[in-house]
């Protein structure tokens, strides 16, 4: 049974579909793609529920437009404790939880690979966004700054959670604790990012990258990439017994079978 569903209406970002990968692009530059003070927080989230219940779709690509990738919060609301950080310690608390909270919970539910393609600085809250990712590729423009202690606040939006996950504790650790900011081949050697780009050849890398995994068996697509999240949480026997199960779906799709017959028409040559 085939499903597919309406682009959602985006305010802040833009949205395509192309050959079963899907691309969002955050179009705040006037702000740095900002996720606080602008409505890029609701339209990531949107777009993370549109692809789950979209056939159509097999790969999220995440992008910026102009020269940031996310230059996360809003700085001069920080200053004037206005926007999403007014208020006493249960309204700042509800913001976070109603607001930028959402995007780590709506990314982490994403049931086709996403990829970042990293355009240019992503720091703080943008960072952790990239590493929301399953895969980041870089251009040689963007820099990368878990910077939250700089400011005297914490990664509010599970960025703690996310880099340590991706690249070791000591490693994020240091990086959390300094504050500092690193370029695409610092991050690369770190492991943050999987390849470094010339900044005119990103897109079309990504979209490499995209449209392998977009042609795989888009049924069995999805089940690997919620068994590779389940594998981090889950014990070996549970996670064997879903794994099974996940299995027996597979060999009950016709996908599973054409890809069969189209393997043995090519052994057959």
């Amino acid at each position: 049974m085939s499903h597919s569903t309406s682009q959602p209406t985006l305010t802040d970002a833009r949205l395509s579909l192309e050959g079963r990968v899907a691309t969002l692009t955050l179009d705040r530059h006037d702000v740095r793609n900002a996720l606080t003070g602008t409505a890029l927080v609701d339209d990531i989230v949107a777009t993370a529920e549109w692809v789950n219940h979209c056939d159509d779709v097999s790969v999220l690509v995440i992008t910026g437009e102009g020269s940031a990738f996310s230059a996360g919060g809003n700085v001069k609301d920080m200053a004037n404790r206005g926007g999403d950080f007014a208020g006493d310690v249960a309204e700042v608390a509800a913001r976070y939880r109603r607001g930028i909270q959402r995007i780590p919970l709506a990314l982490q539910a994403v049931e086709v690979p996403i990829i970042a393609a990293v355009n240019g600085p992503a720091i703080g809250a943008g960072f952790d966004l990239a590493n929301m990712a399953d895969i980041r590729i870089a251009s040689k423009r963007a820099k990368f700054g878990e910077t939250f202690l700089n400011l005297g606040i914490i990664p509010g939006d599970g960025g703690a959670w996310f880099m340590q996950r991706l690249i070791g504790y000591q490693r994020a650790f240091e990086l959390t604790l300094s504050g500092r900011v690193i370029d695409a081949d610092e991050a690369k050697t770190y492991g943050i990012v999987l390849e470094v780009t010339e900044p005119e050849a990103l897109m079309a890398r990504v979209g490499e990258l995209a449209t392998r995994m977009a042609t795989q068996p888009p049924r069995a697509t999805r089940l690997t990439k919620r068994l590779m999240k389940m594998g981090s949480r889950m014990e070996l026997k549970d996670f064997l017994d879903v794994c099974a199960v996940f299995q027996g779906m597979c060999h009950n799709e016709p996908e599973h079978l054409d890809a069969v017959n189209a393997m043995l028409e090519k052994m057959a040559k």
